[in-house]
């Protein structure tokens, strides 16, 4: 067996969002925060990213993470967050997956029945609680970043769907918002092919007519993902959302054309972008949760936890939590001879 990287990385998913872990063989990314750590892995690295997501060893629904030492010195760990088409500063589900290797693995100590931690993403340090049983991480909870609303119920023209309203809101990624309704959609996952091109129409069109940056950080632009909501069905949840995290050129002349995929959870950072909305709304105050329901059925827990401001901003700090599980742990390999160093895709799953 001969192999020029080894990666260890342990499988796990929350609440059905798969997250892979990597715990072993990432090189040094030099950085002053995880932030630039993150940078400098997408200029110089980015090679592992396409490794552990693209074929043979990842699937177009896949997230991956990175741990690495964290720069804030009251952080307990950081890690850096992959997915398809970027390098989201921050995500929920992966969140959590990351706290749940950490204390199940013992790479940090756990203690029960809660335990507290601070995690370095690139868009910030967040503080964790995780309430274990038995060596079990039961659920997560954490602080998100703050969360605020760009625009507000705006006209977006969608070619090949019309004039929408939609709004844009960060919640840790940029998000295009629409009431699923509007494109004649039920956000379930049966009708996942209909979501995932609707939701990325909406979402190229957003980027020409709508562009934005955080002001804290211009190198963050957007909308980079789009989100339908729906009223809720189910008893003890709020709303219902369907996100669909890019995969590739959304090409309106092609009625076939796969550009989506669908997040398999509610999405952390959607649920807190849209909390940031139904704020501005006057529909959720400080101190309501929020339970949203994603296409699988499964909940994530939101909570504003207090206002502040954000630039020229008005934004909410929320709170989530959810449930992890680890599936597996692996090794990767990379042979010299292999032909495919970095992965690779077709357009029978990924457009």
């Amino acid at each position: 067996m001969r192999a020029t990287r080894m990666i260890t990385a342990v499988e796990a998913h929350a609440e059905g969002e798969g997250g892979r872990v990597i715990t072993g063989g990432m090189p040094h990314l030099p950085g002053n925060s995880v932030m630039e750590k993150m940078q400098y892995m997408q200029a110089n690295h980015d090679d592992i990213r396409t490794l552990m997501l693209q074929e043979p060893r990842g699937n177009p629904a896949l997230c991956c993470n990175a741990l690495v030492p964290p720069c804030d010195l009251t952080a307990d760990a950081g890690f850096i967050i992959m997915e398809q088409t970027e390098y989201p500063p921050m995500s929920g589900s992966n969140a959590i997956c990351v706290t749940t290797v950490l204390l199940e693995t013992g790479i940090i100590p756990m203690q029960e029945p809660m335990t507290k931690l601070r995690l370095e993403a690139p868009a910030g340090v967040i503080d964790v609680t995780a309430t274990c049983k038995d060596g079990k991480v039961e659920r997560v909870g954490f602080e998100n970043v703050p969360a605020f609303v760009a625009h507000l119920n705006v006209p977006l023209d969608v070619p090949g769907y019309g004039t929408i309203r939609v709004d844009i809101a960060w919640g840790g990624m940029f998000f295009v918002i629409a009431d699923a309704a509007q494109f004649g959609i039920d956000p379930i996952a049966a009708n996942g092919t209909a979501i995932t091109r609707a939701s990325e129409a909406m979402r190229t069109a957003a980027v020409a007519q709508y562009p934005v940056s955080h002001p804290d950080n211009p190198a963050i632009k957007g909308p980079t993902i789009a989100q339908l909501t729906a009223s809720p069905t189910d008893p003890g949840t709020d709303g219902r959302g369907a996100i669909t995290l890019s995969s590739g050129t959304f090409n309106p002349d092609d009625p076939h054309a796969i550009s989506g995929v669908l997040d398999r959870s509610p999405c952390g950072t959607g649920t807190c972008a849209k909390m940031a909305v139904l704020h501005r709304r006057g529909e959720l105050q400080v101190g309501d949760t929020y339970v949203n329901a994603g296409p699988l059925g499964t909940t994530f827990t939101g909570r504003i936890e207090r206002v502040t401001k954000v630039g020229p901003y008005h934004a909410i700090v929320p709170s989530l939590s959810g449930r992890g599980w680890i599936s597996g742990l692996s090794q990767y390999l990379l042979d010299p001879t292999d032909p495919f160093p970095t992965g690779f895709t077709i357009g029978d799953i990924w457009g």
